[in-house]
């Protein structure tokens, strides 16, 4: 299942004294770069809120809220496998945390301490720059078109008020939601919506209330959307990430 797969203080607060030199670096906006441990890509999605997901390459999320003091970032995280994937131990959940320096829409570099449910310990060494497409904002103008999954062909319509409906001919899965623009300053989205219908191994996936963050990437043709999200049923964690071009 790739349907849809997330989590910095988002405004630039000051914490001078009057001398100029503690001014508290904001970590809102989206960040791209890569993991030195793993040698994977990273995609950072912070919201002004402080909520932020990060992405590793092979769909793996750490979400989690951010606290920015000074030039010092630190959360505790929770981190996923991409739905119907698992770590190397089997587990598909764990626990973490990152600590980083961030500069405002500069850099993000930080190091990840994570441990699965299975007990096996997985570190990062991230390098993240401020994407140049971040400071467009978001709106719902902006986002409103219909998108396809780049792999697994599911479509993906978004209107202007916001409402996200959905389907994936290759498990049924009918998707019904909605997409919000929070900040006009970052180009950051936050993203409800629950599947039904859903046939297969997706069939476990009926019913759950999904919710993260998104990335409008319209610097490009066509506008790519990257979404992730993570809900969870009475006995089990799930998360998604997917990549969808705009049609």
């Amino acid at each position: 299942m790739a349907f849809i797969a997330l989590t910095a203080l988002g405004s630039c607060k000051s914490s001078d004294n009057g001398s100029g030199s503690d001014t508290t670096q904001s970590a809102a906006g989206v960040w791209l770069g890569t993991d030195a441990s793993s040698g994977l890509d990273i995609t950072g999605i912070i919201a002004a809120s402080g909520a932020a997901t990060f992405i590793r390459g092979d769909g793996v999320q750490f979400d989690g809220n951010v606290q920015v003091s000074g030039s010092t970032l630190a959360a505790t995280v929770s981190g996923y496998t991409n739905f119907n994937g698992t770590f190397t131990d089997g587990s598909t959940y764990g626990l973490g945390t990152l600590n980083a320096s961030v500069a405002t829409q500069s850099t993000l570099d930080g190091t990840l301490s994570f441990t699965t449910n299975g007990g096996s310990a997985i570190s990062g060494s991230w390098q993240l720059g401020y994407a140049s497409y971040a400071t467009s904002g978001a709106s719902l103008t902006a986002v409103a078109a219909t998108y396809t999954d780049t792999v697994s062909g599911a479509s993906l319509t978004i209107n202007s008020s916001g409402a996200l409906t959905g389907s994936d001919p290759g498990n049924n899965c009918v998707l019904n939601g909605t997409i919000s623009a929070p900040s006009s300053s970052y180009n950051v989205y936050q993203v409800s919506y629950t599947l039904g219908n859903c046939a297969g191994t997706s069939a476990v996936l009926d019913g759950v209330k999904f919710t993260g963050l998104a990335t409008l990437n319209n610097s490009i043709s066509p506008s790519q959307l990257i979404v992730a999200v993570a809900g969870a049923s009475s006995t089990t964690k799930y998360a998604i990430v997917s990549t969808l071009n705009a049609s």
